[in-house]
């Protein structure tokens, strides 16, 4: 289902993209580039890029980057170039994101942006046994806790935080959508998804909350609104067992008893049968169910795919 682009009275004239070369980025900048500038920013290259998207191939952390700032005025900033690799060292993923993340701020200031989205996750509040239904946006963020991989996904959510609280002259959204699947999607989810007989916790079937990649890139451009900011969770169609997902799918799980999975996932994961990590069993286990109704509310958010077609999108 192909979307309209997003438009709206006051759109921005220039939106930067920093990690505008991945899937999710290229969906975004599509989205974006018949309704304003796109300025892309990546250390990789851009392969196919469209003629009227300018693209800077830097690291964010490096000087050159400051270029795409230098070249034009940008109006706008949406950030996504967040890396996501468990196999990646974790020193090397904390000095990209965070220090990347902090870098790219900076400039925002330096160049008077006036609006910064920067991409989170509801990942950054952890499934837990002892989580309610419909976490709304104030809930401690946990997710860190437990998953490795999820914490400088925190810290970046949380110095954004302070970032729009010390600089309330720059529009400052934080987007947590919830679990991201698709076509071109390659995170934990999907994969996991996309396994054949996937393990499962027995005993346990949580409620999942999926949202199409399509339906994440209307979102990051309707939260360039001019007046909206602040931290917003973006749900998708609704909430689902995990055993109805893979029912629709088609796929044959296999139930491990609670002690023995965590272990088993270990082993598969070091020895590379697998893409899901074991830091993800939380997922398939407890519940982080949240609430988007803000979201919905103060940007007329609605998601455009339905639950079926957001399930069966990562076929």
């Amino acid at each position: 289902m192909p979307a309209d682009p997003v438009t709206f009275p006051g759109m921005p004239r220039t939106v930067l993209v920093t990690g505008i070369s991945g899937n999710l980025g290229r969906a975004v900048a599509k989205h974006l580039h018949t309704e304003a500038q796109v300025v892309g920013l990546d250390r990789r290259a851009f392969p196919g890029k469209p003629k009227d998207i300018e693209h800077h191939q830097a690291d964010l952390r490096k000087a050159r980057a400051e270029d795409a700032f230098r070249r034009r005025r940008v109006d706008a900033v949406i950030h996504m170039g967040i890396m996501h690799d468990p196999r990646m060292p974790f020193s090397e993923a904390h000095s990209f994101n965070v220090v990347g993340t902090q870098r790219l701020l900076e400039l925002c200031v330096r160049h008077r942006v006036k609006k910064v989205v920067v991409l989170s996750s509801a990942n950054v509040y952890g499934p837990r046994p002892q989580n309610s239904n419909f976490l709304p946006e104030e809930t401690p963020l946990m997710g860190a806790d437990r998953a490795s991989d999820v914490r400088d996904l925190v810290e970046v959510d949380m110095y954004a935080q302070s970032f729009m609280w010390r600089h309330p002259e720059l529009e400052t959204v934080i987007v947590r959508p919830v679990n991201i699947v698709g076509p071109t999607v390659r995170n934990a989810p999907s994969n996991y998804l996309r396994l054949e007989s996937p393990l499962t916790v027995m005993g346990f079937d949580p409620m999942l909350q999926l949202i199409h990649e399509e339906d994440v890139c209307r979102a990051l451009v309707l939260a360039l609104r001019p007046g909206l900011r602040g931290v917003f969770n973006v749900s998708g169609p609704g909430e689902v067992p995990l055993s109805a997902v893979l029912r629709e799918l088609g796929r044959g799980p296999v139930p491990v008893p609670h002690p023995l999975i965590r272990p088993l996932v270990r082993r598969l994961f070091d020895a590379r049968l697998t893409s899901f990590p074991p830091d993800e069993v939380d997922h398939i286990q407890y519940l982080c169910v949240v609430d988007g109704s803000r979201f919905a509310r103060e940007a007329g958010w609605a998601p455009r795919f339905s639950m079926r077609e957001t399930i069966r999108s990562v076929l």
